[in-house]
C-alpha cells in the first residue's frame, strides 16, 4: 500500500481494499495522521451512525463519501461493498469510536473480503479496552476480552462462570444501566478480586476507581453512574482453596432459589473448584431430598 501524503482535499495515491480505521473514543485529538489520510483519500467511508461520525470529519475539514453500515443492516448492504472492493473501491470502515470490530459490526465483512482475496489494512489508533487496562495497574501480560455480558441475571452469572478460572486479567464493556448489576454478579461468581472501573476514558469527566469486587459500587456516587464504561477484573489466585461438600450444598440451595438446576451447578462449579459432575450429583440429590 503506498501511503497518502496528506488529507486536504485531494485523493491521495491509495491502494484499493477495506480499511479498518481506529477513530478517537472521546478526545478528538485522539486520532492518527494516516487514519486522517485514509479517511481523505477514501472512495467511500463505512460508518456506524454518519451524523456521529460528521462530529470527527467536520473537526479535521475532510468531507468524506460516506454511508452506514451497522448490525441492523450489513446483511443487505454487504454484497455491494464487496462488489466496490472487487471493482478497485478503497473503502474505509470506521465505528462509532475506537477501533472497528471490537465489539463492534464488520468481522463478517472483513471475512468475506479475505476469503475473495481482497486486500484488508489495519489503521491502528484508539481502543478503549487497552486504555482501560494500560491504566488499570492489573496483570498485562495475558487478558481476556469478554465484551458486554448478557443482560439477564442469570444469564451473566453463567457467562461469568465460564470466564472463572481464566488466568488473565478479564476486561468488559458494560452500560450505566447494568453496570450495578454487572459489579453484584462479578462478586458473586469471581468472588473479592481486585478490579478497575474506568469512566469516560479521555473525555472531560473521564474518572478510574480501583478497589475489590466487593466494595467497588459503593465508590462510585449515583450521580456518575453514565457514561462509556469499562470494568477490569484480576486474575484468579492460583491457590484458591476447593469447598468442602458442605460449602458446596450450601451455595446449590442458595442458587437454586433463584437458577435452573443446569445454571445453578453451572454458577457453583468454577465456585466450588470442583469437577462439574460432582457439583451436579450434589444438587440432584439436594432436589431429591427438599
Amino acid at each position: 500500500m503506498t501511503a497518502p501524503e496528506n488529507h486536504a482535499g485531494q485523493k491521495q495515491d491509495l491502494e484499493p481494499g477495506l480499511y479498518l480505521v481506529a477513530t478517537p473514543i472521546g478526545n478528538l485529538r485522539d486520532i492518527t495522521m494516516r487514519a486522517l489520510d485514509v479517511l481523505g483519500a477514501a472512495d467511500l467511508v463505512l460508518a456506524e451512525d454518519t451524523r456521529h461520525s460528521r462530529r470527527l470529519f467536520d473537526a479535521y475539514g475532510i468531507n468524506p463519501h460516506c454511508t452506514p453500515y451497522h448490525e441492523h443492516n450489513a446483511e443487505r448492504k454487504r454484497e455491494s461493498i464487496l462488489e466496490r472492493l472487487e471493482n478497485g473501491a478503497r473503502i474505509a470502515l470506521i465505528s462509532d469510536a475506537g477501533t472497528p470490530l471490537i465489539s463492534d459490526p464488520g468481522y463478517k465483512l472483513v471475512r468475506a473480503a479475505t476469503a475473495r482475496g481482497l486486500g484488508v489494512y489495519a489503521v491502528p489508533g484508539a481502543c478503549a479496552a487497552l486504555a482501560g487496562l494500560s491504566v488499570s495497574g492489573l496483570p498485562t501480560n495475558t487478558f481476556f476480552f469478554a465484551g458486554f455480558l448478557p443482560a439477564k441475571t442469570a444469564a451473566r452469572q453463567t457467562a461469568l462462570q465460564a470466564l472463572k478460572t481464566t488466568q488473565a486479567t478479564l476486561v468488559f464493556y458494560e452500560s450505566p444501566a447494568r453496570i450495578m448489576a454487572a459489579l453484584a454478579d462479578m462478586h458473586t461468581v469471581l468472588g473479592p478480586r481486585p478490579a478497575v472501573l474506568a469512566r469516560e476514558l479521555t473525555k472531560r469527566f473521564e474518572h478510574i476507581y480501583r478497589a475489590d469486587l466487593s466494595t467497588l459500587p459503593a465508590l462510585i456516587p449515583k450521580d456518575e453512574v453514565r457514561g462509556e464504561m469499562v470494568v477490569l477484573v484480576g486474575p484468579p489466585d492460583k491457590d484458591a482453596t476447593v469447598w468442602d461438600k458442605a460449602r458446596t450444598q450450601e451455595a446449590l440451595r442458595a442458587a437454586l432459589e433463584t437458577h435452573s438446576l443446569k445454571d445453578a451447578v453451572d454458577l457453583v462449579t468454577g465456585q466450588a473448584g470442583l469437577r462439574r459432575r460432582a457439583v451436579y450429583a450434589l444438587a440432584l440429590a439436594l432436589q431429591k431430598n427438599e
